[in-house]
């Protein structure tokens, strides 16, 4: 925290000088308010010494009742208190709102290409109001303290100066060690705040990507970092907890021994001359006035006072860097795949590998997949999207998957993934059931590249090695951009190594990055679900005959029918029933399929490519 107070300590004394009249009336009121403490012990002690252990039991009244006059006045002065605190603390709100304001406009002029800054809401709303809050809070205990200590100890020098032999020692010692313990307690504050904001990170992260997580195989690797993220936090509680007991130990040392040390030393007291009513008096004082005030005291600053330096830290740090950091940084996506960048072999290197691919196909000659008599429905009530559907895909087989929208071609590919559980029937991919609790992991024998591209903040080589847990050659890696046409964009974006900014990518550059990424893994099967419905068709046919002529399975959910005109055999899905078979096997089989053809004339490329969505074709 030492770059962060020191960065708002300047603010801080600015905006107080500001203030200087508000400051001084604000101490006027808190020196009014504590004159019942001077008058609490003071009081009480007079009124036994003069008049009831005296036998005027008029005196005795009277002192009492000039202690309850004085809190009294005490209360009016509060409510002066809280007018200055509301003239101190609303323009702290206002300022902190207009420079969110001020920052967010600019941050969204000087990258208008960018997402919006969608923490702005919280900072204008949740944390300005914990400032404001906060801020109060401590300005009313400080004040409070410093005036009722003033107060008490004043009283305690008028009863017996000697008192404050017993009282001012264990008082300043406590109070060393509580300020003593505030950096290391602050640090540890913001550590925990931290983790606890990278354990929420990683869950969202998680959360939206479930699906190329499941579909990657990254559990174990996800589950590892989720459970590193969980253990840094309870490691930050446990030491946040023990600057905590520090803390105890220093109300107790400033609070609770001057009380035990007057009551033992009450007898040496008593025949040193002082009278009962001067060391009742002197109890009142530690017991009603300064313990309460330190208790309170030590609280504000071990908790809201860290919260507001944590929460003013942020809001001014400006949106899109974190605090005490020159940028944001992504969470590291080498905690949740396989990859691992340093393994593969850099550009100039003595090396010579394969630079095709290495496709782990299994061996066996097993059908590459197999579904028997598979059912799916989102529901027990919902008709089923698949009913009893028959399918074998053979090792290398380029299979195509058209039919009208909504009718469970995602679904068909989600279910191959293993994303998804059939309610009937059983699925095999290389003889394995998809979901095999036993043995390998069945995940690494396939890739799922969704319509919507998964690309992650990182380098373009990250994105890349995404799914290859033994990384790869520098001539793989670049024999399989240029197989899918990422080659121009690779050189666009200076290179492998290049950082990527996702929200700066278009989302036809976004499917030709996770399409590369597809191409250089080592599964053997390759499910494409409308992967390059935002390519043009000159980019659409490249990447998928580089698939095509990569070794393994590949599956593709179509958009264009000529991307079925390519593959070995078509599976066409009408909602009624599924037929399978080549381009001119389903010319006469399938009358949707024969429409969907017939749409393509060679005149007319344009209406062949895209297929209109009030078709029973989507485009």
């Amino acid at each position: 925290m030492t770059t962060a107070t020191a960065r708002l300590l300047p603010r801080a004394r600015r905006f107080l000088r500001r203030r200087t009249r508000v400051l001084l009336l604000l101490a006027g009121w808190s020196l009014l308010e504590s004159a019942h403490t001077f008058l609490g012990g003071y009081g009480l002690a007079k009124a036994l010494d003069q008049g009831f252990l005296a036998g005027h039991t008029g005196v005795g009244l009277a002192w009492l009742g000039v202690t309850a006059l004085a809190v009294v006045v005490g209360g009016l002065a509060g409510r002066g208190v809280f007018r200055g605190l509301a003239d101190l603390v609303e323009p702290l709100r206002d300022s902190l709102v207009r420079q969110v304001v001020s920052r967010s406009l600019a941050h969204a002029v000087a990258h208008p290409a960018r997402a919006a800054d969608s923490a702005v809401v919280s900072r204008l709303t949740n944390q300005t109001e914990i400032a404001r809050d906060s801020f109060a809070g401590l300005v009313l205990v400080a004040r409070s303290f410093v005036f009722t200590a003033a107060g008490a100890v004043l009283g305690l020098l008028s009863l017996a100066p000697q008192l404050l032999l017993i009282v001012v020692p264990p008082l300043a010692a406590g109070l060393l060690l509580f300020l003593a313990t505030l950096r290391p307690m602050a640090a540890r504050q913001r550590a925990f705040l931290q983790a606890d904001e990278d354990l929420s990170t990683q869950f969202g992260a998680v959360a939206e990507g479930l699906r190329d997580v499941v579909a990657c195989g990254a559990q174990q690797q996800t589950a590892a970092r989720a459970y590193d993220l969980i253990e840094d936090e309870a490691r930050a509680a446990r030491q946040l907890a023990g600057w905590a007991a520090v803390r105890c130990l220093a109300l107790g040392l400033a609070g609770q021994l001057p009380i035990l040390l007057l009551l033992v030393t009450a007898p040496w007291l008593l025949r040193q001359g002082l009278t009962p009513g001067v060391v009742l008096g002197a109890l009142t004082y530690l017991t009603q006035s300064l313990l309460p005030a330190l208790h309170t005291l030590m609280n504000a600053l071990g908790s809201a006072g860290t919260r507001l330096l944590v929460v003013l830290d942020r809001l001014t740090a400006g949106p899109g860097r974190a605090p005490d950091q020159e940028s944001t940084t992504a969470p590291d996506p080498e905690t949740t795949t396989a990859a691992d960048p340093e393994t593969t072999t850099a550009p100039g290197s003595t090396a010579t590998p394969d630079p095709a691919p290495h496709v782990a196909v299994p061996p066996g000659g097993g059908p590459g997949v197999e579904l028997r008599a598979v059912t799916f429905a989102y529901g027990p009530a919902a008709q089923p999207v698949l009913h009893g559907l028959d399918l074998t895909v053979a090792p290398g087989e380029h299979l195509v998957v058209v039919g009208p929208s909504g009718i469970g071609k995602s679904t068909l590919t989600a279910l191959v993934a293993g994303l998804l559980e059939p309610g009937h029937g059983e699925i095999r991919v290389a003889g394995r059931p998809v979901r095999a609790r036993s043995g390998p992991d069945p995940s690494l024998l396939r890739v799922l590249i969704p319509q919507q591209a998964y690309v992650f903040s990182g380098t373009l080589r990250e994105n890349l090695l995404y799914l290859c847990p033994d990384g790869a050659s520098a001539l793989a890696l670049e024999a399989s951009s240029d197989a899918v046409g990422l080659g121009p964009l690779v050189r666009r974006l200076g290179g492998f190594d290049a950082p990527l900014d996702p929200g700066a990518l278009s989302q036809g550059e976004r499917q030709l990055i996770a399409l590369g990424r597809a191409h250089l893994s080592p599964a053997p099967l390759v499910l494409l679900d409308e992967a390059t419905c935002h390519l043009d068709p000159a980019a659409e046919t490249r990447a998928e005959r580089a698939f095509a002529e990569r070794p393994g399975t590949l599956i593709v959910v179509a958009h264009r029918i000529t991307s079925a005109r390519r593959a070995d055999r078509i599976l066409v899905l009408d909602g009624v029933r599924a037929i399978c078979g080549t381009h001119e096997e389903l010319l006469e089989r399938s009358a949707l399929y024969r429409d969907l053809a017939g749409s393509w004339q060679p005149g007319a490329p344009e209406r062949a490519e895209r297929i209109s969505a009030k078709s029973r074709y989507p485009g």
